[in-house]
């Protein structure tokens, strides 16, 4: 599922005049016989392009199989250590809390909270702009790499302020930079992953930040010792750091990330024709993104209920991951010294990673959304009301353990859930995926204050309040699979609108039979 306008996947998947002109690649098919599979386990890959006829269904398969590999071991590799840098690069502000900024800085009252918050003001309002320039542009590893120079800088430049408005500046100026990385994330993986493919990569990206959340105070906690060294406070050596590491990387990420696949180089022939050729039968469209415009794909994106009930479903379930942001706090209120505490919030995060893998790849085995939602959902409600509720450590930390995976792992299945929502046209998806992150981003803006210091050790209010987001957000998730049941109904009866879907002037002509939304 290709966003670029110039290179993209979907715009000449008609399969017809096999030619390369201007870095388009045409392709023309005929109709080839199918292998009967008689254990069913092997696809049936048929109206295949010229490189790949004559080809077996095993032989197929395999290269299906050491393609995707080739691309995972390319992509998210790169993609999962860039989101580490971005997650370290924007909350390494609250180690450096620790490292004593508020003081050197004088700064009294809510304005550490307002700090926090002011980052989200520029990083929401440049998601969608950033979103569809990366997506008219058409080269992730071009507008990544520039992405990382300027967050990479600003963050390193964060060691020079002097004074509460300074740090407030920058901060907004890290916001604006940072916005664009994470949706173009999610879209270039919607390049080069079929839906029942996605989740688990998502999955996979997102685990950057878990891994960074897991050792960043650890990391943090040896840089902090250099406090003094050639005059520099250690929360200054932090800055100085992790943003030149970041800028270290970035032309490692520049010549090792692929754009999409209708450009890419790192792929043979037949290689790249499969994985358009899949992409083509997975979105059952053939259609070009050639004159769909930046207001009509907005258009069509604002419009379009399942944008927003997917919107609302994750901002709700991001209000209520607002907790892991004091996380540390939480392990303190057991008791343990800071070290102890700080060694202690790695094993919850660690247990996300492999539960969130585990379950986004079940959840792309069976096409199945809804109820991946709604479990881990539960689970984390569950943790919610015990930490609330008894003052118990063991189970505290118990529910500590299963808090961040009932998170995380419903997390990842939403936003996978987007781009199996807007398939089409890839311009409407770039906004939807900006749009799912920039509102649901908002909700960091006044989560920082749900935390007060005189709420601890329970923080009881707190816990309602999030048992009440996830609360919403599963009603909304139920909402959500119902309405795609009755789309998917009408897909089958022929009644549904094709041009509130697609633009104006589609029938649903072009797409396939077999198409239909997961719920």
């Amino acid at each position: 599922m290709s966003a670029s306008s110039t290179h993209s996947v979907s715009e000449k998947l008609s399969f017809k005049d096999y030619k390369d002109e201007n870095d388009v690649v045409h392709l023309e098919s005929q109709q080839q016989p199918v292998e009967e599979i008689d254990d069913g386990v092997l696809p049936k890959y048929h109206n295949l392009p010229p490189s790949l006829q004559g080809m077996t269904q095993d032989e197929l398969h395999k290269l299906d199989r050491r393609t995707t590999l080739k691309i995972d071991l390319r992509l998210m590799p790169m993609l999962i250590l860039i989101y580490i840098l971005n997650y370290l690069d924007r909350n390494n502000i609250a180690s450096a809390r620790l490292g004593g900024i508020e003081k050197e800085l004088g700064m009294h009252g809510s304005q550490w909270q307002t700090v926090i918050s002011i980052l989200f003001v520029g990083y929401i309002t440049m998601q969608i702009p950033a979103n569809l320039l990366l997506e008219k542009f058409g080269r992730p590893s071009i507008f990544i790499a520039v992405v990382m120079t300027s967050w990479g800088t600003i963050s390193a430049c964060t060691a020079a302020v002097q004074s509460y408005g300074g740090l407030i500046a920058i901060r907004v100026l890290l916001g604006i930079v940072e916005a664009g990385f994470f949706p173009a994330a999610l879209l270039t993986l919607s390049q080069w992953y079929d839906r029942k493919s996605l989740t688990v990569r998502n999955a996979v990206l997102y685990s950057g930040s878990l891994l960074s959340s897991a050792f960043s105070g650890l990391i943090a906690a040896g840089i902090l010792s250099m406090d003094g060294q050639k005059g520099i406070s250690g929360w200054r050596w932090l800055f100085i750091i992790e943003g030149c590491i970041t800028v270290f990387i970035v032309p490692f990420a520049y010549f090792i990330l692929p754009d999409v696949p209708s450009n890419t180089k790192f792929l043979s022939e037949q290689e790249r024709d499969l994985i358009m050729w899949k992409l083509a039968q997975d979105t059952g469209s053939n259609d070009s993104d050639q004159g769909t415009t930046t207001k009509q794909a907005l258009w069509l994106a604002f419009t379009d209920i399942k944008v927003w009930m997917v919107t609302g479903i994750l901002s709700f379930l991001v209000a209520a991951c607002g907790v892991t942001n004091f996380f540390p706090t939480f392990v303190g209120t057991l008791g343990y010294s800071r070290v102890k505490t700080l060694c202690m919030t790695a094993p919850p995060y660690c247990c996300a990673v492999v539960t969130t893998f585990f379950w986004s790849l079940h959840a792309d085995k069976t096409g199945e959304r809804l109820w991946h939602i709604l479990i881990p959902g539960c689970v984390a409600m569950a943790s919610f009301i015990i930490t609330a509720a008894t003052l118990n450590i063991a189970a505290r930390y118990f529910a500590m353990c299963i808090m961040l995976p009932g998170l995380y792992c419903a997390f990842v299945s939403i936003l996978s859930w987007m781009s199996n929502c807007t398939p089409r046209p890839p311009a409407k998806r770039a906004v939807a995926i900006a749009l799912m992150n920039c509102l649901s981003n908002s909700t960091s803006i006044w989560n920082a204050y749900l935390y007060p210091k005189g709420w601890e050790p329970r923080f009881e209010i707190s816990f309602i309040c999030n048992c009440v987001f996830l609360a919403l957000s599963m009603a909304m998730a139920i909402g959500l699979s119902i309405t795609l049941r009755i789309y998917n109904k009408r897909i089958e009866n022929g009644t549904y609108n094709w041009e509130r879907e697609l633009g104006k002037g589609h029938t649903g002509e072009e797409i396939d039979p077999d198409f239909r939304f997961l719920y």
